[in-house]
């Protein structure tokens, strides 16, 4: 029997051919049944999809609340989520997924290996965890690349979905985290791929003041004392390591002192059996 996945397919119709594109790769899926909805970020998908099950959302609520927007539109006991600009390799990817959950009932989340689509050499943040090594090797997950991933829809009911209120940036990790919360493993499968073009994130103009603020709101969500306080200050000194120029340097202590001083709102908290089970997968949560 055909295993029913919801999918949610995220876009903000600003790049038609690219959706068209991650579209198809969905619905030409086989060994599985797809419950599918595309939702626009402050667009109308009924507009060009008049046929397509959509979903519209007037004002951009960014990435991680529109997702969650999409959730409510479909049916499954699998959810499987895909940005515009990302698109399945094979045409039994998300069958084989299931399969993987199926042979493995204490994984909670997959995040396929990301392919550059066209040129450029795939940057070390596609693969979710701290030693990346060799990228075709499948392994625990510790962090998420957000753009394509599937997860038990129980277990996403019992997180309580994406943080909604991070708008962009560092959701995945939060997701993560709280998988392992609820006694699951992330996983990380080498063997699927989906392809996405090789783009900086820095390209977003509030990209550092959302990185900042949604690093501290992490852990003042996630992260029991001492563990948010260690983690806020490794991300402040790796962070002033890494900045190359001023108004960076000022968008991102914007964005730290926004973090500290603003309600990052409710997360239930890390237990001690997670934090160890991060650290055993690879990644304590304080870097």
């Amino acid at each position: 029997m055909k295993r029913r996945v919801g999918a949610v397919l995220l876009t903000m119709g600003k790049r038609p051919t690219e959706l068209a594109r991650a579209l198809q790769s969905l619905k030409s899926q086989v060994g599985v049944e797809l419950d599918l909805v595309i939702v626009g970020n402050s667009w109308n998908p009924a507009s060009a999809y008049p046929n397509e099950k959509t979903h519209y959302l007037p004002e951009n609520l960014g990435i991680p609340a529109g997702r969650n927007a999409g959730v409510s539109k479909v049916s499954g006991e699998f959810l499987f989520f895909l940005d515009d600009d990302a698109y399945l390799d094979s045409t039994d990817a998300i069958a084989v997924l299931i399969t993987k959950f199926e042979q493995h009932p204490d994984w909670g989340v997959i995040q396929p290996r990301v392919v550059p689509d066209g040129e450029g050499i795939a940057p070390s943040r596609w693969i979710p965890r701290l030693r990346i090594g060799d990228s075709m090797e499948s392994s625990p997950a510790t962090t998420l690349w957000e753009g394509a991933v599937i997860i038990r829809r129980t277990l996403f009911d019992a997180i309580g979905g994406w943080p909604g209120n991070f708008f962009y940036a560092h959701e995945g990790i939060e997701l993560v985290w709280q998988v392992y919360n609820q006694g699951f493993l992330a996983w990380y499968a080498a063997d699927v791929t989906v392809k996405h073009p090789v783009i900086q994130p820095t390209r977003h103009a509030e990209f550092y003041r959302l990185n900042a603020r949604n690093r501290v709101w992490l852990a003042k969500r996630n992260l029991p004392f001492p563990i948010s306080g260690i983690y806020i200050f490794v991300w402040f000194a790796i962070s002033m390591i890494r900045m190359r120029d001023l108004s960076s340097l000022i968008s991102w202590l914007r964005g730290l002192s926004s973090g500290i001083g603003t309600s990052a709102g409710k997360q239930r908290k890390l237990s001690w059996r997670a934090l160890v089970a991060l650290g055993r997968a690879g990644r304590f949560p304080i870097i």
